[in-house]
């Protein structure tokens, strides 16, 4: 994948301004301190602007399609301009069509829905669920963990050349991982899919709010992403591509809005027939608000200038890995090495801390926001620890090994909206829990680590 990676000063640009950014919180040890939001890979805080555009549109808010009223054709248009305006930022061809979703889970399960009878898929196990487990009605071939971006498409090459060579067949493969941050080979993947007679969707989720994506560059037959990661909030989401399988396919949801017409048979049941536009798998009253916001964050991003945010976070990037690798008990987990190019998305785990109990005491005593757990990608997070834990472990039990009887992992993301300081105060926050311990006690509750009372 062609994107850049270089490093600029780390005065390159300030932090786009995001809700959140004033919030404080309390800490047990007593006082407040401002709250750093270090889990963008699940969901990125709202830009301000985002916010500011949908609060100017909310007092024309209006019922979209069909209405004959001022504000129901004003809500129409701002619908359809975030239509045209995200199929922009996508850079789709003329003849794709873009469906409003409501996240890339949602986008993923629309497009396996309307796979050609006796199409067969091929995913790497390494996939967040949402791009994994979609495929379950489809014959599915799922493909080990590749140790090298090479090795990632030569895996692909070797199961494509064993197929089928009739029928139809999809590649599903993420643009950045969710767990390592990592970027995928996608145009090498896409060349390889398109020279086996096979389509290739591509799970932007964690791509899309770091890099810019080009579907005719990197030549996919789709992509999909979530607006609550790409700065929007309210639930919506993002499939585009080719429009003839969606075309071909029954509705991804039956009502209003996917039909066209609907009469009476003779028999007394209903004929109907749907829509060929992105209409048809857009049943219902669609979330104009959440379309809008993500057109918003889009043209935000845009206007931003992704060469500079990448520079600014390949910064940040490299300040939060340099700050870990002083600390011998962090182990980051990378499938591609330390050279690879990455996004904002670092996952580690900690010699003798179960990740539950680091992650909570990174809230409770320095009000830092992670993640820990398997992240939604658990064949992957397995893979990377060496393990196959089955059960997960009491809260800050120090014998147990990482990936043994924990919540295996402790993941920290960021991005365009995050502050030097945040990242400053984490890698500290690391380094001392690491070498003082927790200043509290905790305790399990509902399988989770939580300050005790």
């Amino acid at each position: 994948m062609s994107v850049s990676t270089a490093v600029s000063a780390p005065s390159v640009c300030a932090p786009l301004p995001v809700l959140g950014r004033d919030v404080t919180v309390p800490l047990v040890t007593g006082g407040e301190v401002s709250y750093a939001a270090l889990d963008y890979a699940a969901s990125a805080p709202a830009l301000q602007r985002v916010w500011d555009d949908v609060a100017a549109y909310a007092p024309y808010y209006g019922s979209v399609h069909r209405g004959a009223g001022y504000l129901s054709q004003l809500s129409t248009d701002l619908f359809e301009n975030a239509r045209k305006t995200v199929a922009e930022f996508l850079d789709c061809r003329p003849d794709d069509q873009l469906v409003f979703t409501r996240s890339t889970t949602d986008s993923l399960n629309l497009l396996a829905r309307a796979l050609p009878a006796d199409c067969q898929v091929f995913v790497f196990e390494t996939e967040h669920h949402a791009s994994l487990l979609p495929w379950q009605d489809a014959r599915v071939t799922y493909l080990n963990a590749p140790r090298t971006p090479r090795q990632a498409v030569a895996t692909l090459e070797r199961a494509l050349a064993d197929r089928d060579p009739y029928g139809p067949a999809l590649v599903c493969v993420t643009g950045a991982s969710n767990v390592t941050g990592e970027l995928w080979p996608v145009r090498e993947l896409a060349a390889a899919a398109h020279a086996h007679g096979a389509r290739i969707v591509l799970d932007a989720a964690q791509l899309a709010p770091h890099h810019p994506v080009s579907v005719r560059d990197l030549d996919v037959d789709w992509v999909a992403f979530s607006g609550h990661k790409l700065y929007a909030p309210f639930g919506s989401g993002v499939l585009a591509g080719r429009a003839d399988w969606l075309q071909a396919a029954e509705p991804y949801l039956a009502g209003g809005g996917a039909s066209r017409r609907v009469t009476r048979r003779e028999d007394g049941g209903v004929a109907v027939e749907w829509h060929e536009s992105a209409a048809r798998h857009e049943a219902g009253s669609p979330n104009v608000i959440g379309a809008y916001s993500i057109a918003s964050a889009c043209k935000a991003l845009t206007e931003a200038g992704f060469d500079t945010l990448v520079a600014r976070e390949q910064h940040l990037i490299e300040k939060v890995r340099a700050g870990l690798a002083e600390v011998p008990e962090v182990r980051i987990l990378s499938l591609f090495g330390d050279d690879a190019p990455r996004v904002g998305v670092i996952s580690f785990v900690v010699d003798g801390w179960n990740s539950s109990h680091f992650a909570a005491a990174l809230s409770a005593e320095y009000g830092i926001g992670v993640r820990d757990g398997l992240f939604c990608a658990h064949p992957l997070v397995r893979t990377l620890l060496g393990s196959d834990p089955q059960t997960q472990g009491e809260c800050g039990a120090p014998e147990a090994a990482p990936g043994e009887k924990s919540l295996n992992a402790i993941r920290v993301s960021f991005g365009a909206g995050t502050p030097d300081e945040h990242v400053e105060r984490f890698v500290n926050a690391v380094k001392e829990l690491v070498r003082d311990g927790a200043k509290w006690n905790y305790r399990t509750e509902d399988g989770r680590c939580v300050p005790a009372v």
